[in-house]
């Protein structure tokens, strides 16, 4: 069935000012060629600051950039959540993996936002989780609640514990890791967050809570909410998870990519959280159970 189409939307930003659309398009949206944006650009899809754009344009900072994309056939995915709390002003769901969060990557229905809006039209996330990763997802359902979890979420008020699932024998028994996370090149992708000497001061504390042959499981608290946190600080440690498709044991993006940077496989799960409620003050402790396939040792 084909969804209803998208309207993507980014702003020029400094670095690339000057650069023709045409090539800023095949920059930043590698998966298609020069030919291909330039007949998209042909059939009016990419408009330039409210205006229908030929690709010869140079791009200025600051500028709108718009492509519509046409209605497309999305890739399956579960399309299911289990609530886990909910009253006026909170809704908090586990999230299966193969299921993205938000739209992006040719996904835009088979989202975890677009489910459960047509349940609480009024739901919007406080956070979101990759794609591969299962879990809680918590939303707010009135403004109020937006903006004190919002205010929280990167702060001792909210504890958040996931289940990892990584590589190699630990040697240690717990491990704070505050490596930098910022964005650095990559041949296929272009930017990537990745661990980085120049990049913002990120936290995390991995307790080792098992270990087998030749992996370990870590449970990890944050006290940073960077994008793939605990992706990359467990690789940064020579620990990345079993069967991440993106990140190898430095914490930066492998070279040769074994498939997509969305693709699943590997093994993280958003386990526990604890709030105060953001309109009564209440104490709430939420637990997600593991999923079927999470190795357990």
């Amino acid at each position: 069935m084909l969804n209803r189409g998208y309207a993507y939307t980014s702003v020029i930003d400094s670095r690339h000012h000057g650069q023709t659309l045409l090539s800023h398009l095949a920059s930043l949206y590698s998966h298609s060629t020069a030919e291909v944006w330039q007949e998209r650009l042909n059939q009016g899809e990419v408009i330039l600051n409210g205006i229908p754009a030929s690709g010869r344009e140079r791009v200025e900072s600051g500028q709108t950039l718009v492509w519509n994309r046409p209605p497309w056939v999305e890739p399956d995915c579960p399309r299911t959540f289990e609530v886990l709390y909910e009253d006026a002003h909170v809704l908090a769901v586990s999230k299966p993996g193969g299921l993205p969060t938000l739209p992006g990557g040719g996904f835009v229905e088979n989202t975890l936002l677009r489910l459960v809006q047509e349940r609480v039209p009024a739901a919007n996330p406080v956070h979101r989780l990759g794609r591969g990763t299962t879990g809680i997802v918590l939303f707010a359902k009135t403004s109020q609640a937006a903006s004190r979890l919002s205010a929280d979420w990167n702060s001792p008020k909210v504890e958040k514990t996931y289940r990892a699932l990584a590589q190699g024998i630990a040697q240690e028994d717990e491990y704070v890791i505050v490596t930098p996370i910022g964005l650095v090149p990559h041949p296929r992708l272009g930017l990537v967050w990745a661990a980085d000497a120049g990049g913002k001061a990120s936290k995390s504390v991995a307790k080792v809570i098992g270990r087998s042959a030749n992996a370990t499981t870590f449970a990890v608290s944050l006290n940073s909410g960077r994008p793939h946190q605990i992706r990359i600080h467990l690789a940064s440690i020579g620990h990345p998870l079993v069967g991440d498709p993106l990140y190898g044991a430095t914490g930066q993006p492998l070279e040769d990519l074994p498939g997509l940077p969305g693709d699943g496989g590997y093994f993280l799960h958003a386990q526990f959280l604890k709030f105060s409620h953001p309109v009564t003050g209440k104490p709430i402790h939420l637990e997600a159970a593991l999923p079927p396939e999470f190795p357990v040792f």
